[in-house]
């Protein structure tokens, strides 16, 4: 039986392959995908213009912590908790590694192996070094680090030699020798749980983490250290060494499902998504942006004025949440 067709179409993103993306990849699997300049759906995500002068229905996509502009696209995609039919919540975790759901199944482990492959205390990997936004992640490393050695492969804290090239695979092959792993967002907020908590559990490491205060609903807490569950930085840095000396503790950690019931959640399975675009597709009121009595120059400008811009290079266009 043949599929549907369905005229799609991306813009803002930044250096994304309109024909080979996630979301492309699962709406193959109900839809025969037509990448067109006039598509029946825009996906579109944060810092660009272009998306403005498209009338169709617009959905928007974003890996950080921004709320939906309702009075801009019809549906959304983000990591907020929303009780709103127009809003699908998808977690950046899901697509913002190169792990695969069966990577995270600890049945999938092997626990002696693992353990006897971990020869380093703690690892940690980040970027972003303004303190105004990533002080207390920073005096963490800091206060751990003067208990015992903890290696910094990126740029802010470096003490390692060399800074480890960004991108998933260079980082998870930078975590596996470490125990541990020192993973906090750069916010918390509840939802905003993004790449870091899972890069440290697919590459087999004890997350030691800070961020969603509601990430207990997601993930089996007996498999992690979260901040929020110790009064001070001082007792989860005791926790931290008394686990790493007792190895009875460590395996405990190790075995511990990361998924509730050691099964990935609704998030990761296609049909979550194909259900979202099937109720999209299936509403019939006019787009947002056909709602307007008068038609604003002020779009044209902005896009005329993105388009001075290399590509990637326009202030705010999409890049990678910076770790």
């Amino acid at each position: 039986m043949a599929k549907p067709k369905l005229k799609l179409d991306f813009c803002d993103f930044n250096c994304l392959d309109k024909n080979e993306n996630q979301f492309t990849q699962i709406l193959r699997k109900a839809y025969d995908i037509e990448i067109s300049d006039r598509p029946d759906v825009l996906i579109f995500t944060e810092g660009g213009h272009l998306n403005r002068l498209y009338t169709c229905k617009k959905v928007f996509w974003t890996g950080e912590s921004l709320l939906p502009d309702w009075s801009r696209t019809d549906y959304a995609m983000t990591c907020h908790y929303l009780d709103e039919p127009r809003h699908l919540r998808m977690p950046y975790y899901v697509w913002g590694t190169g792990a695969k759901p069966e990577d995270l199944i600890k049945a999938n482990w092997d626990i002696p192996e693992t353990m006897a492959s971990k020869q380093q205390f703690c690892s940690f990997m980040v970027a972003n070094g303004n303190r105004k936004r990533t002080g207390p992640r920073i005096d963490f490393f800091d206060k751990l680090h003067a208990r015992k050695h903890v290696d910094s492969g990126g740029p802010v804290k470096n003490n390692i030699g060399r800074t480890i090239p960004r991108g998933g695979y260079h980082k998870h092959d930078f975590l596996k020798p470490y125990k541990f792993n020192i993973c906090w967002e750069n916010k918390s907020l509840p939802g905003y749980t993004t790449e870091k908590l899972i890069e440290a559990v697919w590459a087999r490491s004890i997350p030691i983490y800070w961020g969603s205060p509601r990430v207990g609903e997601e993930f089996n807490k007996d498999s992690f250290l979260d901040r929020n569950d110790f009064d001070s930085d001082e007792a989860l840095i005791e926790k931290i060494l008394e686990i790493d000396a007792d190895d009875a503790q460590w395996e405990a950690m190790l075995r511990a499902p990361f998924f509730h019931n050691d099964t990935p959640s609704q998030y990761y399975t296609d049909e979550y998504v194909l259900e979202f675009f099937e109720r999209i597709l299936s509403d019939t009121s006019p787009p947002i942006s056909q709602r307007k009595r008068f038609f604003s120059l002020g779009r044209w400008k902005l896009v005329k004025r993105q388009h001075h811009y290399p590509p990637g290079d326009y202030p705010g266009s999409y890049r990678q949440p910076t770790v």
